[in-house]
Parts: structure tokens; sequence; C-alpha cells
């Protein structure tokens, strides 16, 4: 028994137990340790996101909803008729005046024939009108001199009216006491009646002088109210016919369609032999080199949006590593959904707040569209510095 207590010595089982304190120990000074560090980095990473909101974030507004837009010229035909040319081709680039298609002219060039032999027939018919006038002029010029004539001759046949009458009373009271014969009498009585209806006449004559006279005045009023006031030139008659030969020569001229901008062709709906009707759609023409940015921010993110303000863009056509440079122009007059087809209408009870978006211009440098060519609809980034007054 002795040499077994001495073989197997009871103070081992100390010296195995005494190390575990000391790794327990470094246990918790690491994680200590490792907590202070991931506390610094947290703080660290704290204090970078208030330095940058403070100089950069706060300074500026973003969004990625936002689209290239143009304001795109429909182009419509002012005149119907059959297409015989349309030379563009969609996709293709346009200068403005450029012809985009040509309507059959044939009836439109009968149109301006006719209204320009219309307009030399009004023509002459006021240069009529005006002979008319000067001749019912001198006429009732004549009529009044008629009237100052019959007036002599009245005059003329009242004095013989009057001789007559004293030698015929004279005659007539002699021939009682037989100093005139029957016979001599007889010739006094008819030199008075003859005066007597030589006095008649000459006041009907007045009479139909005065009437004629009237007749020439009212036929030389009424020539004179076709050329009163203006000449020959600005008559209504004529400016009616000129009128319609500048509208005829104005359809002639819309038979040949031009481009109204600068641009792209798109939407190309005219084929030669097409008949189209008048206001009927041909093609749209976009004019790429003067897009702009619609930019829809929310609506908490306006509070400091700018007119004028500068805007830092990129696109996804191009990426990141073009940079497009613009100004806010402005804002809508409304949200988005304020101008939809079917507006939300939140009457009811049932009712989630949702956060509204508003359309933002952005206008661009035309320099940077000539270098990096956008197309409308395509997607954008926009970033505003809103720091700037």
């Amino acid at each position: 028994m002795p040499d077994d207590i001495g073989s197997h010595p009871q103070p081992a089982k100390p010296a195995t137990a005494a190390p575990a304190a000391p790794a327990v120990s470094n246990n918790g000074a690491r994680r200590k340790r490792m907590l202070k560090i991931l506390a610094a980095v947290v703080v660290g990473v704290a204090l970078l996101w208030g330095v940058y909101w403070l100089l950069i974030g706060s300074r500026h507004v973003s969004t990625d909803n936002a689209y290239v837009n143009a304001d795109t010229a429909q182009v419509t035909a002012l005149v119907a008729g059959q297409i015989v040319e349309a030379p563009v081709s969609e996709t293709q680039m346009v200068k403005k005046g450029q012809v985009l298609a040509v309507i059959d002219p044939a009836d439109y060039r009968l149109a301006v024939d006719t209204a320009r032999a219309q307009l030399g027939q009004a023509e002459r018919r006021v240069g009529q009108y005006y002979a008319n006038d000067e001749a019912l002029t001198a006429q009732t010029a004549a009529r009044k001199a008629d009237i100052a004539r019959a007036e002599a001759q009245l005059a003329s046949a009242q004095s013989d009216y009057s001789r007559a009458q004293v030698e015929y009373g004279r005659r007539r009271n002699l021939s009682e006491s037989g100093a005139v014969s029957g016979d001599e009498l007889t010739q006094a009585e008819n030199r008075f009646q003859a005066a007597k209806a030589a006095l008649a006449a000459a006041q009907a004559g007045l009479a139909q002088a005065r009437a004629t006279a009237a007749q020439s005045a009212g036929q030389q009023k009424a020539a004179n109210a076709l050329v009163a006031g203006v000449d020959a030139n600005a008559n209504p008659e004529v400016a009616a016919a000129r009128a319609r030969l500048a509208q005829a020569e104005l359809d002639l001229s819309r038979t040949t369609i031009r481009s109204p901008v600068d641009g792209v062709v798109a939407r190309k709906q005219a084929v030669v032999g097409q008949k189209i009707a008048n206001g009927a759609p041909v093609m749209s023409v976009v004019p790429i080199q003067a897009a702009y940015v619609d930019a829809n921010f929310k609506e908490v993110q306006l509070r400091k949006v700018r007119a004028g303000q500068s805007v830092e863009l990129t696109s996804d056509l191009y990426g990141k590593g073009v940079k497009f440079h613009g100004k806010v122009a402005g804002m809508a007059g409304g949200t988005g959904s304020a101008f939809a087809l079917i507006p939300a209408q939140n009457a009811t009870g049932n009712w989630i707040k949702v956060v509204q978006r508003v359309p933002v211009r952005i206008i661009l440098d035309p320099r940077e569209l000539a270098e990096h060519p956008l197309r409308v609809g395509l997607s954008m980034d926009a970033v505003i510095d809103v720091a700037e007054r």
C-alpha cells in the first residue's frame, strides 16, 4: 500500500487546473478590445458620414427617376391630296426647311390660275365702276343744265302767255264796240291758246327735267357707293379676289411639306401613293439638339430647389464616365399623379399617404448635347446643387 501511495501522488491535480484562469482572462480582454475597435469604427463612420452630410450631402438632392424629353414637332398635312414624294426615312437627321413629303400639286395649280383670272375680272369690273361713276357725274351735271334750260323756257312761255292774254283781253273788249273785227279777235284768241299750251308744255318740260335730274343723281349716288372711300386696288371686290388668290397660292405652297425644326424623323406615316386628308399626321421631327430632362423629385427634396441651380447628370446610355451639366428651369405646376389620365381620388377613408413626385425641368448644355446626343425617353440620374441661391 505505501508503494502504491507513493507511485500516485495526489498534488498532480492542482497542476492541471491552475492554467484555466489566465485563458478566461485573455478571452475577455480580447473581446473588450474587439468591442472597442468596433465602437471606434462605428464612431469613425458616423463622423465621416456627418462630415459628408455637412459638406456634400446637405448641399445636394438626387434622383434616378429622370428622363430625356424634347418638344417634338408633329408634322401634319395642311391640304388634302395624294403623296407623290416622300424623300426622308425614319431616324434620318433633317434640317429646318428640308422637304419631308410632297402632295400632288396639279389641282392647286389650277386653283391658282382660276383665282388669278377672277382677280383680273374683278379689277376690270371695278374699273368699270369708276368709269360709270365719272359718266354719271357728267350726266348729272347735264341734267342740271337741262333744268336751267327748262326753267328759261318756262319763263319765256309765261311771258308769251301773259302778252297773249293781255292782247286777247284788249281785242275782246274792243270787239264789243265794233272797233276790232271778228277775224282779228279770232287770231288773238288763237295766239292766247297757243301761248297757254306752250306754257303748259314748258311747265311739263321743267318737271320732266327735274325728274330726270333726280333719277340721274340717284344713279350717280349708287355708282359712287361702289367706289367711295377707296381706290381701285383697295376696292372690296378686288381685295376679296386678291385674298382668294393668296389662299390658292398658300394652298399650293403647302403641298410641299417641310421640316419645322432641325431634328430626327420619327413615326413616319407618309408613303408614296397614299391619299391623306387635311390635318392628317405625316411624321414627327424630334429636335434632339434641344433636348431637356424632366427629373421627378420627391416632394420632401424640393424645399431648397430653385430655378437656375446647377445640375449634374449621367445617362445610362453613356455611363458614369460622361457627365452632363445643366440648370434648373423650373418646377411643374403639379405632381405627376395630379396630371395622370386617371388621377388618384383620396376622398374615401381607405387612404394611405404616398410621397408624391414633382417634375423638375432641367435645361442641358447644348455643346455637351452635340458631343453626346441623347434620345427622348432615355434614363438619367440627376443631382441638384441646392446650396446655390
